[in-house]
């Protein structure tokens, strides 16, 4: 038994690494949202379609990122990914060499098609090491919080590299940050190439086909849940998102200021999964997110309601890796706190969504994935909303969001199908 637990150390450290890429190239389109409003003279809503693009790419991959999980396992789906992943950063390099808007699109489109992928190998994989259950939460939990760090260091690092400049906010700039990004999935590529990695869903060859008149879908609670996963990514990354706007353009708050505060954002969340993961083994996924959806739903509500006048000093992470002050509305400063519950919402979702789906769980999860499209989705109709009404009351589509959150993980949560054989 010890020995088997022994031999999923390295598998673990693998699906983290993959936690790192999907956090750091996905959170490359939140400056990109800054980046092209500079250099094409973006609305708010044209400015989210790069973060659109990157999400959209998840309704196109999620089924066949499933059936690929099934029938070609998890270490071949990562190498593909890894591989689609690296093309992507480079047509978003090439985006800014050809000063093309239509290129950077390709780019972000291309790298969603990885960062899907990703996410359905880590996800299951991590949950099915970890024991399903509490167990699984909290490695799903640290998993997370491994995928903060990525998202905390990608804004902060492409609004250093922006600079304070305005001429110079341009795609090009950024490249210091593709290029690591692409050493990183070169590096992910001969790791995977190298170790083996459990592969506990894979259909052996030959195996005979049965006509089984159910699925994933089949269970009321993982409908509810991957409503509540559209929901919630389109909330995580609008709230920073359209918060980076609010802050460069109505504010005017320079971009590496308003990008530190993104990154702070994204940095509490990363605090909020490693106690996630501390006490995930003892708190269950539900109690998590009843808590963190009710208080993410007052954090919200102080943004909106609270006057621009009323100003604090809020600690932000900075691109040399410190801490320092940044003066800010006081509105910006519980926008930032709302890092710290959307933190564990997405491993609790996912936990409470794919409980005893046994042997469904390997489909799940690219269905799962489908839906990660609201983070593109949500984010430009919160784009639209703040073109039309401002930036501010757009977030009470973010609060009619946690509301849905809040339904879900008190009432529809709970497995009301366990009459279907999963075995």
């Amino acid at each position: 038994m010890s020995t088997e637990k022994k031999s999923y150390v390295l598998p673990i450290a693998i699906m983290f690494l993959l936690f790192f890429m999907i956090a750091f190239v996905t959170g490359f389109q939140n400056p990109m949202g800054v980046i092209v409003k500079n250099q094409f003279g973006a609305s708010n809503f044209l400015s989210q379609l790069g973060n659109f693009a990157n999400f959209i790419a998840y309704a196109c991959m999620g089924i066949p990122a499933g059936i690929m999980l099934t029938k070609i396992g998890y270490k071949k789906t990562a190498l593909v990914a890894v591989t689609i992943g690296f093309v992507g950063v480079g047509i978003t390099f090439l985006s800014g060499v050809a000063e093309s808007f239509g290129v950077y699109l390709l780019g972000a489109f291309v790298s969603g098609f990885s960062m899907c992928l990703l996410n359905t190998v880590v996800n299951p994989m991590l949950n099915t090491l970890g024991g399903s259950g509490k167990k699984g939460n909290q490695l799903l939990q640290f998993g997370g919080a491994i995928n903060s760090i990525g998202a905390t260091l990608a804004p902060v690092l492409v609004g250093y590299l922006m600079g304070t400049v305005v001429e110079n906010r341009t795609i090009a700039s950024a490249n210091p940050a593709l290029f690591i990004a692409m050493a990183i999935f070169a590096l992910a590529f001969l790791i995977l190439i190298t170790f083996e990695i459990p592969e506990p869903h894979i259909e052996a060859a030959g195996a005979k086909k049965t006509d089984d008149p159910h699925s994933a879908m089949s269970f009321r609670h993982f409908v509810l849940g991957i409503i509540a996963i559209f929901i919630y990514v389109g909330c995580e990354v609008g709230i920073p998102n359209i918060g980076n706007l609010y802050m460069t353009q109505q504010l005017l708050i320079d971009p590496a200021v308003a990008g530190t505060i993104v990154g702070t954002y994204w940095f509490l969340m990363l605090c909020g999964r490693l106690i996630g993961g501390v006490i995930g083994a003892k708190v269950s996924s539900k109690a998590m997110v009843t808590t963190v959806a009710s208080v993410a739903i007052i954090f919200v509500l102080l943004a909106i309601l609270s006057p621009e006048s009323i100003m604090v000093k809020m600690p932000v992470f900075q691109s040399d890796i410190s801490f320092g002050l940044a003066q800010v509305p006081i509105g910006v400063m519980f926008l930032a706190l709302c890092g710290l519950c959307t933190s564990v919402m997405w491993g609790g979702i996912f936990n409470l969504s794919v409980e005893g789906l046994g042997k469904y769980t390997a489909a799940a999860s690219g269905i799962f994935m489908v839906m990660v499209c609201g983070g593109g989705i949500l984010p430009a109709i919160q784009g639209w909303i703040a073109d039309v009404a401002g930036y501010m009351p757009s977030y009470w589509l973010v609060v009619a969001g946690f509301a849905y959150i809040l339904f879900y993980a008190l009432v529809g949560s709970k497995n009301v199908n366990k009459d279907i054989v999963t075995e």
